[in-house]
């Protein structure tokens, strides 16, 4: 397994001019029912999840066509989802789209007091056994 780089400055501020990354945050609080609407639904999901030395074409081009792509990229964002290709991007351009979401992404303070901390948060949280 090789290990991922982190993206070097030119390729965040290519990513924070890309247009995908733009439409996921225009669309990234706009509904939770995005999943049973994509064009994924009817695909074989190992298409999404290619070796590393596969190319990711086909699942970028069936993603250009998805109408909820920008929801998608969004929550792979969200949640930093490294693996497979969500919102039409590749895990590559998704390292440099997640520093330019960072930036941009403020987090909502009314939605942490209710909610408590964000899902990664939670998901990292070691609890001791004793």
């Amino acid at each position: 397994m090789t290990r991922a780089r982190m993206p070097r400055p030119h390729e965040v501020a290519a990513a924070r001019r890309d247009p995908r990354l733009l439409r996921a945050l225009s669309e990234r609080r706009q509904e939770d029912a995005w999943r049973t609407r994509g064009t994924c639904q009817n695909v074989d999901p190992e298409t999404f999840f290619p070796a590393p030395n596969e190319p990711a074409d086909a699942a970028v081009a069936l993603c250009r066509t998805c109408d909820v792509q920008g929801s998608c990229l969004a929550w792979a964002l969200e949640v930093g989802d490294c693996h497979g290709v969500w919102g039409g991007t590749t895990p590559r351009e998704r390292r440099a789209m997640l520093v330019a979401w960072r930036s941009e992404v403020q987090p909502d303070p009314d939605a942490l007091d209710d909610a408590g901390p964000p899902v990664r948060d939670r998901l990292l949280t070691l609890v001791p056994l004793s």
